[in-house]
This record gives structure tokens, C-alpha cells and sequence, in this order.
């Protein structure tokens, strides 16, 4: 009689990351919410009813649709010059969405560079890269941007630039301990053996297995940016009126926060609810990518 084999297939590397990232059901939620605000990034000009710097002067201060004196032209109301909430909130999200895809850029380019190269670097070099990366988050983020951002210039693209540096020490950390991990295991010394030069050990061999906690930590450099270069615009330190950012149109609206809810409260929520949903992927990509955290 003859014996017969199962073969088990093993499902594709996009099938089993799906499979225990829809486990989590609020990074699901926190991906479709990711999603949508990304679609209203990228068609803001067509969603917008108004242009976001056109002022109504007839209609200063007009509250929402829902209220008492609104109208649907405008429905979520006016700030104090007459503009259109709704249009600024819509725009705005493309500027924090541009952002945090600069600085993720920017940080995670040159702290994977930086941390691949203190991996295999010899232990002074090692040392001398990550007591320096030590001395950069010895000080609070929000005030070593601010004072970077005060020696360039208030602008968005200064506050870009303070915050990807601000952010890259960690993936530099993260990197390197990734490498240190990997470098001393059997297929690394294989393509040692082979031949393999040490740009191409770093940036193909040992690189690809080090890529899981560096994702999870861009999404969350990606929340961290938003947060930041708000904070940076509130204080006045970043983007500049008319720019429609989320943190700017906080600034604006501080003295009428008695008078009209609607010119903080919305802003407010449309960086709550960002920041929320795409912290809310990052755990569902941390639990989808982290072997030790996967149920057998």
C-alpha cells in the first residue's frame, strides 16, 4: 500500500501579516480611518467647498450647520476672519499628511544609515556614534526642535527638518540593536564566506531582517511629526498664517474659545483622531510583525 504525503502549504508572507494584523480590531479601525483622512489629503482641492484663505467677511464667527444661525454653505462655521472651517480642516490634513511623510523620510534615511554603520563599525567609532545619539535624547524633542527651529527660522519646512532630526536617534537605537542581533548568525557569516562586501552585507543581507521594528517605529514617528510640528505651529514656531495647519488654526483661535467652541474644537479633534488612528495601526503592524508576539 502506498504512503501518501500531506503538504501543508505555508501561507504567503501577506496572507499571515493580514491574519494577525485583523486580530486587533481597533488598528483595523485605526488603518480604515488612516485611509480616509489619506484620501481626503490627496483630493483636498476637489473636497474643499471654499478656498481655505478666502474670507467671508458677512459671515465671521458663523457656528455650524447644527446650530443656531448656520447655514450648509458653511457646515462646520467660520473662524474670526470669515473662513471656512471645513475647507481648512480638509486642507490642513494634506499639510500634516506631507509631514509626517518628509520627516519619516528624512529620520528614517539617515537613522538606518547611522545605526547600520554603528553596527559594524569598529567599538570606538560604535561608542562615539550612540554617546551622541545619547546627548540628542537627553533633551525633550518639543524643546530641542524649538530651538532649532528658533535658530533657523519659524517655517514648516524648518519645523520639518527640527523634528526629523529630533526623531532619527531612534531609529539609529533601533537599527543598530537589530544589527547586533543578526551580524553574528549563520547566514550573515555564509555571505561572508561567499564574498559579500560590507555595503552589501549591511544593505542586503542584514538590512531586510531588520526592517519589522522599524516600520512599527516609523508609524509611530509618523503620529509623533503630526503632534509635533502642531505643537511647534501653536507656539508660532512653525507653519505661518493663512497656512491652513491644524496647529496653527489652534494659535488663531485661542482668544475667541469662549465665544465660538467650534474654531479649537475642531481642530482639536482633527489631530486627536489622526494621531489616534495611525497609533492605533502602529500596535496591529508591532502585533503582525513582532514574532514573539504571534499565537501559535
Amino acid at each position: 500500500m502506498a504512503e501518501t504525503t500531506v503538504s501543508v502549504e505555508r501561507p504567503g508572507r501577506l496572507k499571515e501579516f493580514w491574519f494577525y494584523f485583523r486580530e486587533n480590531r481597533g488598528a483595523v479601525i485605526g488603518m480604515w480611518v488612516f485611509m480616509a483622512l489619506l484620501v481626503i489629503a490627496l483630493f483636498a482641492p476637489l473636497l474643499a467647498p471654499h478656498d481655505p484663505t478666502q474670507q467671508f467677511r458677512q459671515h465671521l464667527l458663523q457656528p455650524p450647520v447644527w446650530q443656531e444661525g448656520g447655514s450648509w454653505e458653511f457646515v462646520l462655521g467660520t473662524d474670526a476672519l470669515g473662513r471656512d472651517l471645513l475647507s481648512r480642516l480638509i486642507q490642513g490634513a494634506r499639510f500634516s499628511f506631507i509631514v509626517g511623510v518628509v520627516v519619516v523620510m528624512i529620520a528614517s534615511t539617515v537613522g538606518i544609515t547611522i545605526g547600520l554603520l554603528a553596527g559594524f563599525a569598529p567599538k570606538w567609532l560604535d561608542t562615539i556614534i550612540m554617546r551622541i545619539m545619547d546627548v540628542i535624547l537627553a533633551f525633550p524633542s518639543l524643546l530641542l526642535a524649538l530651538v532649532m527651529v528658533a535658530i533657523l527660522g519659524p517655517s514648516l519646512l524648518n519645523a520639518v527638518i527640527a523634528i526629523a532630526i529630533v526623531l532619527q536617534p531612534h531609529y539609529v537605537r533601533l537599527t543598530r540593536a537589530s544589527v547586533m542581533s543578526e551580524r553574528h548568525k549563520d547566514y550573515v557569516t555564509s555571505a561572508g564566506v561567499a564574498g559579500a562586501g560590507t555595503l552589501r552585507m549591511m544593505f542586503i543581507t542584514v538590512l531586510p531582517n531588520c526592517l519589522a521594528p522599524i516600520i512599527v517605529q516609523a508609524a509611530l514617528s509618523f503620529s509623533t511629526a503630526i503632534l509635533d510640528v502642531a505643537a511647534l505651529g501653536f507656539l508660532g514656531m512653525g507653519a505661518q498664517p493663512p497656512t491652513p495647519e491644524w496647529g496653527t488654526m489652534l494659535a488663531e483661535a485661542r482668544e475667541f474659545i469662549l465665544r465660538a467652541w467650534w474654531v479649537v474644537t475642531f481642530p482639536g479633534l482633527a489631530i486627536l483622531i489622526t494621531v489616534l488612528a495611525i497609533n492605533l495601526m502602529g500596535d496591529g503592524l508591532r502585533d503582525a510583525l513582532d514574532p514573539k508576539l504571534k499565537r501559535s
